[in-house]
Order: C-alpha cells, then sequence, then structure tokens
C-alpha cells in the first residue's frame, strides 16, 4: 500500500502529459469478441501468448510458447503467420528461442522478438533479442543466448523491443520481481551500436519495477510499461522523463496507433496483497487518446475477478487503427480478437 500512496503523491510534479481523474473501471466498452478467429493448424493448439502484430500487407504475426508456456525441448515454431482473416499461413523458429516474450514489426516489415527465460526451467536459450524476416531468415541475434549480462552487449531477460521510426532501437529489460534486478531502458542505433542506457530499481522517478513493454507516440515520445509501479512512464528518445500516466491500470501491454489512441492490457492487477497488489483495479484492455489522457473504452477480463492471482486477459496487444483489438494471453493460451460495434 505505501508503494501505491508514494507514487500518487509524485504524480502531480511528473504530469507534463494530461492524466485526468478517472474510474478504474471505465462502464463503457464498444468492443465484442470475434469467437474463433484465428485458425490453428491441424494437431497444432495456441500456446501462452504475450506476442501479436501486423504487417504491412494485412497479414497478423502471433509467438506463442510452443503450445505450453515454454518451448525448452520443444521442435514446435513459435512464429506463425496469419492472413488478415485468421487463417494459418505458416510458421518457423523452433529451436531458436525458450520463452518469446515482446514482439514488434518494424516499417521494413522485420519481426523483432526478445527472448526471456521460462518460469519452469532455464533452459540454454533466452537473454536474447532476435530479428527475422518475414521467409525465417535469421537477421539478428543481440546478446548472447543462455548468458545474462549488463553493459552494452548483453541482456538479462529483456522484456520488449521497440523500433523507431528512424530505425533506432530500445530494448526494455528486467523481469525480476520485488524490486531485485537491474530494469533499464537500452537505445541502439540502426545498426545495433550501443547509444545510452537508462534508469535503476525503485518506485521514483525514471526508477522501474519493471519496465515490462514500450510504445511510441506521433511525437516520438517512448512509453514504458513500469508494471510493478502500476504506471506508464514517458520519456523521450534520449531518455529525459516527461510524466507519467496511472490511470490506464497495471500495464503488461502497450500499442500506440497512428492516430495516437493507446491500448493498455493489464494482465496482473489484483486486491489481494503481495506481487500485482492493485486494489480495485480490473484486468482488461483499456484504451484512450494520448492526447487527453481520458480512458474512453475498457474490455474487461471475461475469466478474471479482482481477487485473482497469477496472470490472466491480455499481455500483448495490437490494434490495427481500423477498430480491430488483439489481445495476447498466457493463461487462457489464446490470441482474441475484437472489434468495434
Amino acid at each position: 500500500m505505501k508503494r501505491r500512496i508514494i507514487l500518487a503523491v509524485l504524480a502531480a510534479p511528473l504530469a507534463a502529459l494530461a492524466q485526468p481523474a478517472a474510474a478504474p473501471n471505465p462502464k463503457s466498452n464498444r468492443y465484442v469478441e470475434v469467437p474463433g478467429f484465428f485458425r490453428m493448424p491441424a494437431g497444432r493448439a495456441m500456446g501462452s501468448s504475450s506476442a501479436v502484430m501486423g504487417d504491412s500487407h494485412g497479414n497478423i504475426w502471433v509467438v506463442d510458447r510452443c503450445a505450453a508456456n515454454s518451448c525448452v525441448g520443444s521442435k514446435l515454431d513459435p512464429i506463425m503467420q496469419f492472413d488478415a482473416n485468421g487463417k494459418f499461413i505458416k510458421s518457423f523458429g523452433a529451436g531458436l528461442m525458450q520463452f518469446p516474450h515482446g514482439f514488434t514489426v518494424d516499417k521494413n516489415d522485420r519481426l523483432w522478438i526478445t527472448d526471456g527465460v521460462p518460469p519452469a526451467g532455464k533452459g540454454a536459450l533466452g537473454h536474447t533479442v532476435l530479428a527475422f524476416d518475414t521467409s525465417g531468415k535469421l537477421l539478428r541475434t543481440m546478446g548472447k543466448p543462455g548468458v545474462p549480462g549488463g553493459g552494452p552487449t548483453r541482456f538479462t531477460e529483456p522484456n520488449a523491443v521497440l523500433v523507431a521510426p528512424d530505425g533506432s532501437l530500445f530494448v526494455a529489460e528486467g523481469h525480476t520481481r520485488d524490486y531485485t534486478g537491474h530494469p533499464r531502458i537500452i537505445k541502439f542505433d540502426a545498426n545495433g551500436k550501443f547509444i545510452r542506457q537508462w534508469g535503476t530499481s525503485g518506485t521514483g522517478p525514471g526508477q522501474f519495477g519493471m519496465p515490462h513493454c514500450l510504445a511510441m507516440d506521433s511525437k516520438g515520445n517512448l512509453y514504458v510499461g513500469d508494471r510493478d509501479n502500476n504506471r506508464i512512464q514517458i520519456f523521450t528518445q534520449d531518455g529525459k522523463l516527461l510524466g507519467q500516466l496511472t490511470q490506464f491500470g497495471r500495464p503488461s501491454g502497450i500499442i500506440i496507433d497512428r492516430n495516437d489512441v493507446m491500448y493498455v492490457t493489464d494482465s496482473e492487477s489484483t486486491n489481494k496483497d503481495g506481487y500485482g497488489h492493485n486494489p480495485g483495479w480490473q484486468r482488461g484492455i483499456r484504451i484512450g487518446s494520448v492526447k487527453d489522457g481520458v480512458v474512453t473504452d475498457f474490455i474487461p477480463d471475461p475469466d478474471s475477478t479482482m481477487d485473482t492471482t497469477g496472470t490472466s486477459a491480455g499481455e500483448g496487444v495490437w490494434a490495427d487503427g481500423k477498430g480491430a483489438v488483439y489481445s495476447a494471453e498466457v493463461r487462457q493460451k489464446a490470441v482474441v480478437k475484437y472489434v468495434r460495434r
């Protein structure tokens, strides 16, 4: 509870961006689920996923954890391509990742994936950022598989990756709970050369509990979902803190569409003490413009109550800017499509 009080005090001097008063769980929801949208190939089930995004040709890419919540020991392909109607096209990536986590598709349709550490076993991979082309060719490996570390060439449990319009690369790392790790944001140039990093563990301005997700608005501001601190922090691309938002819940995933509408998943909030403590906030997807900070829609987790432990509802999220929202879910082992009514 003390941590929530601290954040409330800090919100006022950091409010460079709009943060209007808001009810935790707005009643407005203009979205409905499209049942069974993604059609998997025969004999293959969807696994836990926090990764979904579309490319410039209308295809939708999903990265799952090999029909389970880990790819350790699996021969399945975790990277799957679907057409705009949810029909399976192809898959690849077997044996190259153990716990795919963060995901983005850049303007050249390259697929960027962070590989972390599964909860049930470390395996021999992880601690990397991988880039593929759409044919499945591995274009780049950043970090050393299976070897955690810091500095400019190593990662420890990278959570998210984002590519700016100029090709600059941002990585958020640190999946350790209870402020025991070394979370940071790392910036690289388009060729993968280290530029700078920022962030330490803590609850203060510019510090992180767990920088779990990344997004960028039309002005080039960088949004970091600071999940363990129940807030989104906003930075310039050089790491200058601009403000924070708390009205979008406990952020696991963020996407900002071309109209500066932000979609934020909350897969962990709970009334219970301990990890995920965010009393009064229900799990689901909150939607609102970054221009005024108003949450206009809330898609609730249909399986969740505010006393739930663990994770449920979407972690990863993507919106096509045309009214469809896609929710990648870990506990439910599903990727769900929602459309505006």
